[in-house]
């Protein structure tokens, strides 16, 4: 009956419940809930007046991701897994990326280098498919499927990314006879690049002409088309990263139609507006993301699809640059031209709290759907099926949150590679301040104590 650490006194939350008990940890895994499991441990945590929650799995990261020429990300995975750690995140799910000319083979090993023995968290990677050739869609991508990368993203806009209609349902083709799912990001190129040339005669370069050359007419446009071609491949898609009603309104259409559509929304898209972009001095380079945030209309648009259960996923998509840096933000074109300024912004470890304080705490979401919108449905979506619960068998990683805590985000208390926060002087109630990965106590009371390279990549089913 003994056991190596038991969790006890505090209120569990799950997908589907909240209820008091001990929880009870062996060799990595939850051995046992109920009570009185306190004098079987040899360690105890009393998480008395705390919630008790599955670690958070944040399925939309960007870290140690080639970015163009002099450009370089601020997060490796050690600042990466670290700063998501800090955010009460067990796992985290980054993008590998083929670059034209390189087969999938030659970027997962690359990937998986970087990534070797420097882990805070679990991990487990998307393939983003940039050059999808007869051997990559033939032979490479049906090899990885079964070998547990089973998530395959495409783009729709950046040169050297995106892809044509043709290639993207070569992709779906590939993944629905493999059995993975196609993540899409929805912005139509073409039309991005005749606004930009557009706003260029004007003179109408500063960072504010990014929101303004990629309006959500481009974004709902690729959205319908995105789910029509799920459509015409017969394969399940995800939105990711939707930013308003028009968009939300696609995906609610596809799946009327009875079409199996998931949709991801993200902090920036609740708590960030268009005219952030336009503050003074270009500081609008630190919020150039894709897509841009939009207005007010459109953050209660996205909470209403965070109510009504039209969003599956919350994710960060943390895609970190330095801002006061010539490899990051202010790189010398990007001090000139908002076209070259990194598209991206910082979050990881922002996420949770985010949610928690303006979802949880002020009753717009119930402490269920949270867990189900940062944990649960990412388990169950990208197959991590020993994870995103708190039951017996599953990992124990495990997130202890007080409602209590209060904080202002300052980026000078945060943990990524970064020189700023996006949210800066933002004030959230509740804040993970224990977090347990695979059994071991990583974070303990704010203070970190595991080791690096605890975290382990994870297959997917």
């Amino acid at each position: 009956m003994e056991f190596e650490l038991v969790i006890a006194n505090g209120t569990i939350g799950t997908a589907a419940d909240v209820f008091q008990a001990d929880i009870a940890i062996r060799s990595g895994k939850i051995a046992q809930i109920g009570t009185g499991l306190a004098r079987y441990a040899q360690r105890t945590i009393d998480a008395m007046g705390k919630f008790v929650l599955p670690g958070g799995i944040d399925s939309h990261v960007h870290i140690s991701q080639p970015s163009g020429d002099g450009i370089v990300m601020a997060d490796d995975f050690e600042s990466g897994t670290r700063s998501a750690l800090y955010g009460g995140n067990t796992t985290i799910m980054p993008f590998c990326l083929q670059q034209r000319g390189q087969t999938m083979r030659e970027a997962l090993k690359s990937y998986h280098d970087l990534a070797e023995g420097q882990c805070y968290t679990d991990v487990s990677f998307h393939l983003i498919v940039s050059d999808p050739t007869p051997a990559v869609l033939g032979q490479e991508l049906p090899a990885l499927i079964r070998d547990g990368y089973t998530s395959l993203k495409v783009f729709m806009t950046y040169e050297g990314l995106r892809l044509n209609d043709a290639e993207i349902l070569n992709v779906m083709d590939t993944a629905r006879r493999g059995g993975a799912l196609v993540m899409v990001h929805c912005e139509n190129e073409d039309a991005i690049r005749y606004l930009i040339g557009q706003h260029e005669a004007a003179g109408e370069i500063a960072p504010k002409a990014h929101a303004t050359t990629r309006p959500i007419v481009v974004e709902r446009e690729a959205t319908h088309r995105a789910v029509s071609l799920a459509e015409v491949a017969d394969v399940p898609v995800v939105i990711v990263h939707v930013s308003n009603g028009a968009a939300i309104d696609e995906i609610r259409a596809a799946r009327a139609r009875g079409r199996k559509v998931f949709a991801e929304t993200c902090p920036q898209y609740l708590m960030l507006t268009a005219e952030d972009l336009g503050a003074m001095d270009w500081e609008g380079a630190k919020f150039v993301c894709s897509p841009p945030p939009r207005d007010k209309a459109s953050q209660e648009q996205c909470w209403n699809g965070i109510e009504q259960n039209i969003f599956d996923l919350f994710s960060s998509d943390h895609c970190p640059f330095r801002y006061n840096d010539a490899l990051g933000k202010l790189n010398p074109k990007g001090r000139e031209n908002f076209r070259h300024v990194p598209n991206g912004i910082p979050g990881v470890e922002t996420r949770l709290p985010i949610l928690f304080s303006e979802g949880v705490l002020k009753e717009r979401i119930s402490l269920q759907r949270f867990v189900a919108l940062t944990s649960t449905n990412h388990a169950t979506l990208y197959g991590l099926n020993q994870k995103g619960s708190i039951a017996v068998g599953k990992d124990a990683d495990i997130a202890i949150w007080d409602p209590t805590s209060r904080r202002t985000i300052r980026h000078s208390d945060l943990h990524d590679g970064s020189d700023y926060s996006p949210y800066e002087g933002l004030e959230v109630s509740g804040w993970p301040t224990t977090v347990v990965v695979g059994g071991i106590v990583m974070i303990s009371e704010g203070r970190l104590g595991g080791p690096k390279g605890a975290g382990k990549y994870i297959a997917r089913a």
